[in-house]
């Protein structure tokens, strides 16, 4: 699974870079609740990190974590964007929870035997 999940993080990171950063006219529009897409993009971002690099845990996510944080202060910096604190704190939630179901998924995957 680390395989795949490796670029694919990173395509990931590098679309939410673009869309985030972008003026809101170009932001993709869903049916959805701005803040669940959010929480949805960045779980994602987690769950593909932590698949991708399962043997660093910590170090993804302060990574997801900074990233969150640094999109949202990067948004100040384009007129027609805002970064607030209330959408770090969902970005973040997002992070934790993918990375929390990447784990899930790898722990349920051992062995019962490895799993000690």
């Amino acid at each position: 699974m680390s395989a795949a999940a490796r670029p694919l993080a990173w395509l990931l990171l590098a679309a939410l870079l673009v869309v985030t950063l972008a003026p809101i006219g170009y932001r993709p529009v869903s049916a959805a609740p701005v803040s669940l897409e959010r929480f949805g993009a960045f779980a994602l971002l987690g769950f593909l990190f932590a698949a991708g690099y399962p043997r660093r845990r910590w170090q993804v996510l302060a990574l997801t974590l900074a990233a969150a944080g640094l999109l949202e202060i990067l948004q100040m910096l384009q007129p027609t964007r805002h970064g607030r604190v209330a959408d770090f704190a969902v970005k973040a939630a997002g992070c934790g929870l993918g990375g929390l179901a990447a784990l899930a998924i790898a722990h349920r995957r051992k062995a019962p035997e490895e799993r000690g």
